[in-house]
């Protein structure tokens, strides 16, 4: 779970700058035809459907509305509402999948679990200060986002055990190209000419993303995820870090605080899954 953080902090920030030269609809469509290309020729390479027998079972289908929503929400989000708000919100996700887990897949967690995600979460605030503006109307939109990758991690969980992590990645990167073929219509973007920087720049947000992706699946479906989830706190800490070292921001004594805080909890959390059993 760390690793895939990690890769997908780092496949923010290609994206990012994906989106300096064209629209962010755009962006998505090229970002999920890539994806989609690599999961492709990995499914051909091990000799296997490219799409599982069966695609349209009620996990798959799930998995695909709850990837669609939030995929679309949390963009609509981003466009909506500040940065730092739209995070904050969906720094939620961990405390709603361990939920989850504990409504659909009847998983146990201990006063110690929940100790050890409430206090990565007050880690994550700690950095990202939200400010009056998270509760503008406008922030649902980060609330569905939270929802729909809350339901698709969950969903992964349920997902065939037949199905490849290559399959899943398939679809996965298959609704991200519908999502951003959606978002065009929704914020009314037109296509632009890529320039070679933001194509290269897609490619590279590709790359990481296909890393995070099938690091995600694996944590997911063999994890126990009330002791997986809380490390998805660990991705602010890599955006940290790669905001220092790509764009040269210094974190303040309070943002230190909270990386403390995060590190605190995702070694708390190991040591409360191994006493809760």
């Amino acid at each position: 779970m760390a690793a895939a953080m990690g890769a997908f902090s780092v496949e923010d920030a290609f994206f990012k700058r994906a989106t300096q030269d064209i629209p962010t609809s755009q962006a998505l469509m090229m970002f999920g035809a890539m994806g989609l290309a690599v999961f492709v020729l990995l499914s051909l390479r091990r000799k296997e459907p490219i799409w599982h027998p069966q695609l349209f079972s009620t996990a798959l289908i799930l998995r695909s509305v709850s990837e669609l929503v939030g995929r679309l929400s949390f963009a609509l989000a981003l466009a909506l509402t500040p940065l730092t708000s739209a995070s904050a919100i969906l720094q939620a996700a961990p405390l709603v999948v361990v939920i989850g887990a504990v409504v659909f897949f009847g998983e146990r967690v201990g006063w110690r679990r929940w100790l050890a995600i409430g206090l990565g979460l007050v880690g994550v605030l700690m950095i990202i200060r939200p400010t009056p503006a998270l509760f503008e109307p406008n922030s649902i939109f980060a609330v569905l986002a939270t929802l729909g990758f809350a339901g698709r991690d969950l969903a992964t969980r349920a997902s065939p055990a037949t199905m490849s992590t290559e399959q899943l990645g398939s679809l996965g990167f298959a609704i991200l190209v519908i999502a951003g073929v959606l978002l065009s219509f929704v914020l009314g973007e037109s296509l632009a000419t890529p320039t070679l920087l933001s194509v290269g720049a897609t490619a590279g947000a590709t790359v990481a993303g296909v890393l995070a992706y099938s690091a995600l699946t694996l944590a997911m479906r063999t994890g126990e995820i009330s002791i997986v989830t809380p490390f998805r706190y660990t991705r602010q800490l890599f955006a940290i870090i790669l905001g220092f070292a790509v764009f040269g921001e210094w974190p303040d004594l309070l943002t230190w605080a909270g990386i403390g805080v995060i590190i605190l909890s995702g070694l708390y959390t190991a040591r409360a899954g191994r006493q809760d059993r």
